[in-house]
């Protein structure tokens, strides 16, 4: 369990205390924070609260959103809540394509274009900006960035200790090169951040909401699992999920579910 995080998404609806509370109290050693709830409840107070529960920071959730008007400003304060919490890596969801347009390409383009603004940044506060790719299904609304190939192809391009990427089992699976790219993200060490849960049939109505506990799925998490190992990832990994069932379950329950789904089909591969 020692390198075992709760990303506060899990259990959506609790503040940053009862987020706190629920993942100590099922013995998991970090967590990884999301801007809205740290900000209700207070970016120095969400530090302290996590520092005097003895629990790292494992990330920051999340910026990006490249379309957005305002997104430079946003993203700089982003980077600023990341270092204030103490976290190594904040998430980045590239955004979809701008209202009317049908260029992925040049929507891509605008991605590096916006990340080699911020790298500078991300590097003097010492954080890295880890690109997430999303499953293609959310390409014309939410990322234009699909693959972590194409989130390497980005990242690459910008100081490893600046930009890297996020591993995340629900959005990578079923990319029949996913191997070959964690192989390529840890030779040139990109890998900041490695998200597990699974993918859950049949697709909910609303198809972000159908994440689900480690086993419930279809994702094979011995063959990424390894793949991350084998690439020289050694830092946290986090359990995200979003799904409703699971939202509205007490918070307890949950954190101890993810554990011990995490020891079942992800801690179990860490050694191999």
């Amino acid at each position: 369990m020692s390198r075992f995080s709760l990303n506060q998404a899990t259990i959506k609806y609790a503040t940053v205390p009862e987020a706190i509370a629920a993942t100590v109290g099922a013995g998991i050693p970090a967590i990884g924070l999301w801007r809205e709830p740290v900000a209700e409840f207070g970016l120095e107070a969400s530090a302290a609260a996590a520092r005097d529960a003895g629990l790292r920071v494992s990330s920051l959730c999340r910026a990006g959103f490249f379309t957005k008007p305002g997104w430079r400003d946003d993203n700089l304060r982003a980077i600023e809540e990341t270092a204030a919490l103490g976290a190594p890596t904040l998430v980045l969801v590239a955004g979809g394509l701008p209202e009317g347009s049908r260029d992925l390409v040049g929507a891509r383009e605008r991605v590096r274009d916006a990340i080699g603004e911020l790298a500078p940044a991300a590097l003097a506060a010492g954080v890295t900006l880890s690109i997430e790719a999303l499953h293609p299904m959310y390409v014309t609304d939410r990322a234009v960035v699909s693959t972590l190939g194409q989130a390497l192809d980005i990242a690459e391009q910008f100081d490893a200790r600046a930009v890297g990427v996020v591993v995340d089992t629900f959005h990578i699976f079923w990319d029949p090169a996913v191997l070959a790219q964690i192989a390529r993200a840890g030779a040139s060490g990109r890998i900041a951040t490695y998200q597990v849960c699974d993918w859950n049939m049949p697709i909910a109505a609303d198809p972000l909401l159908s994440r689900g506990y480690m086993g419930d799925g279809f994702i094979d998490f011995e063959s990424l699992t390894r793949a991350v190992v084998a690439a020289g990832y050694d830092g946290d990994i986090e359990c995200e999920i979003f799904n409703q069932a699971i939202w509205d379950t007490d918070y307890a329950t949950v954190a101890a579910a993810t554990a011990e789904r995490y020891r079942e089909h992800v801690e179990a591969h860490l050694a191999d």
